[in-house]
Formats: structure tokens, C-alpha cells, sequence
């Protein structure tokens, strides 16, 4: 079996909505410090397991279980979309940035 058509669009409308949030987790992962080593890499697998589970309550709610090739599809499609999440998580990194050297010199 592989992942429907509807559960395919579901993925990806819940990547892209962690994509268009990712300041929020990438604030989450901050609070980890010094305990992480990588608050990018934190950030990201926060909002793969978020997606992640997202996935999994998609399959339980319809009262089935994803087969081993579905999940090697859902990884896929992580993997496909790996790229936007992290650029969009050193987006956020940066904004913070620029915000907190603009509060340091007073122009805010």
C-alpha cells in the first residue's frame, strides 16, 4: 500500500504549515540550550516528529496502520521538502538576529 492522494496533500499542507511556523519551533529549540549542540538541527526534528505525528493520527483516525513502505514514503517526502524546512529555519534565525542587534543599539 502506499499513501493516498488525500493523505499525500495532508503531508504536505502540515510540512507547509511547520514551514510558515518554524520561528516558533526554532524557539522551542533555543529553550534546550546548552543541552543541544544545534539549535537548527533541534528545530528540525521538532517539526519532523511534529509532521511525523501528524501522519501517524492521519492513519489511526481513518482505523489503519501504515505499512513499512509508507513510511519509507513519508520519509521521502521529509527528505524532498528537508531542504525549505531548514531554509526557512535560518530564516527565522537570522530575523531574530537582526532584531536582537537592532534592540543592542537602541533602534528599536
Amino acid at each position: 500500500m502506499t499513501i493516498s492522494k488525500e493523505n499525500k496533500e495532508f503531508i504536505d499542507s502540515l510540512i507547509d504549515y511547520y514551514i510558515s511556523e518554524s520561528e516558533s519551533y526554532r524557539q522551542i529549540a533555543e529553550n534546550f540550550l546548552p543541552e543541544v549542540e544545534s539549535i537548527s538541527d533541534t528545530a528540525f526534528g521538532i517539526i519532523t516528529g511534529c509532521v511525523y505525528s501528524g501522519f501517524l493520527q492521519a492513519y489511526q483516525n481513518q482505523q489503519q496502520t501504515p505499512s513499512l513502505e509508507d513510511i519509507r514514503e513519508f520519509n521521502q517526502m521529509i527528505k524532498n521538502k528537508a531542504s525549505l524546512i531548514k531554509k526557512s529555519i535560518s530564516e527565522s534565525g537570522n530575523r531574530d538576529n537582526k532584531v536582537n542587534e537592532k534592540t543592542e543599539n537602541g533602534k528599536v
